[in-house]
């Protein structure tokens, strides 16, 4: 991110905290601290902590060891650093908060993400201060994408696709779960994703592919089965999340027609969004196809999630979510049908809120291809 780019973003989450009564935010390592900063720290041992008041320049409580990561940092921030003796971590952490001003009010911060060992520091350090959820107010400013972020989920959805093509040719009976997806994990590699992937890839066969969040296994895939895959790749952050079924052959005709109603109502979710309306109508809309082929009680889960530097963010879309569409989010549409013991059927798109409707940054072919070998 360019330093502009990230003084915009510190801006606009200063003056959000002070609309909504906080006095700071105290982000721990994750998406929204690198957003803010442009930083990339990763949870430890060592407690790393940003803190971002509503008056005054941010700080950074650091360990030493994090140094070099500030020798190119082009904007203003304050740097607190603590050494190896754990018994110093207190004073130095609570020497830092006094220097920004916070004595009483409220300090938010993210409970999905704050562990117990940050959230001891800063209760010892601000007695007085109440320690309150800033989800809400944070989720609100990374919801909405700019053209940059796009363009970089865009890249990270071709990259996915192009890895996905160049491993089903391994796709043959005899394979497991588990050699597809090491494969698959590979090519995102070889084809230009960063190494840090948005999940390990879902690679089920046959009955397992009834299981949405099924882990590879050492199933071996048989004439008859469908394959299921959910993949994705990373650019500069910003995450892909695609989901294709395949079939191994001839597969039983209902395992055909479940995989029809599941493309209807992909079509019909992504037919539905449009800026203004809430994220329940798009969920009904996809919902809606499956309720009427019969097989609303094997749609087990919302129709999509919001994507970005999270492969699970807002939006959700759910019924039970009213978070009105604006230009500029991306979300995933992704409705299934699951039967037990037999075989499920997604199909994942990720899509962008556009002026007037929405634009697909996933392409590959979402009908249920049969998949051939050769003896």
């Amino acid at each position: 991110m360019t330093k502009a780019t990230i003084i915009n973003q510190q801006q606009q989450l200063k003056e959000s905290l002070i609309k909504n009564g906080f006095k700071a935010a105290a982000l721990n390592p994750g998406p929204d601290l690198t957003y803010f900063t442009g930083l990339d720290f990763h949870l430890m041992e060592r407690p790393v902590i940003g803190i971002f008041p509503t008056e005054g320049t941010p700080i950074l409580i650091l360990p030493e060891l994090e140094q070099q990561k500030l020798n190119e940092l082009d904007y203003e921030i304050r740097v607190f650093f603590y050494t190896e003796d754990q018994s110093t971590w207190q004073a130095v952490i609570t020497n830092a908060l006094i220097e920004t001003g916070l004595e009483s009010g409220n300090l938010g911060v993210i409970p999905r993400r704050l562990r117990l060992l940050e959230f001891k520091y800063l209760e010892e350090a601000l007695p007085e201060m109440d320690i309150l959820s800033a989800q809400p107010i944070i989720s609100s400013l990374r919801m909405v994408k700019g053209d940059h972020e796009i363009e970089m989920m865009q890249e990270a959805a071709r990259i996915a696709e192009c890895a996905l093509s160049a491993t089903l040719s391994a796709i043959k009976p005899g394979v497991t779960e588990k050699e597809i997806a090491s494969k698959l994990v590979g090519r995102l590699l070889h084809y230009g994703s960063d190494p840090e992937l948005p999940f390990f890839p879902i690679v089920s066969f046959g009955p397992n592919s009834a299981n949405p969040h099924a882990t590879p296994s050492n199933r071996v895939l048989k004439l008859g089965d469908l394959v299921l895959i959910d993949w994705g790749a990373n650019t500069e952050h910003y995450f892909s999340d695609i989901t294709r079924t395949f079939a191994m052959g001839d597969v039983n005709p209902e395992l055909e027609q479940i995989a029809n109603f599941v493309r209807k109502a992909n079509a019909a979710g992504r037919s539905a969004v449009k800026p203004g309306i809430p994220t329940s109508a798009v969920d009904l809309a996809a919902r809606k196809v499956i309720d009427d082929a019969g097989y609303g009680e094997y749609f087990i889960h919302r129709t999509g999630h919001g994507l970005g530097r999270e492969t699970h963010e807002e939006p959700y879309i759910s019924q039970f979510d009213d978070t009105i569409l604006k230009p500029g989010m991306v979300f995933t549409i992704e409705p299934g049908i699951y039967l037990p013991n037999r075989g499920g059927v997604r199909i994942e798109d990720d899509v962008v809120v556009t002026e007037d409707g929405c634009m697909s940054l996933t392409h590959y072919p979402r009908e249920l291809t049969q998949l051939f070998f050769e003896d």
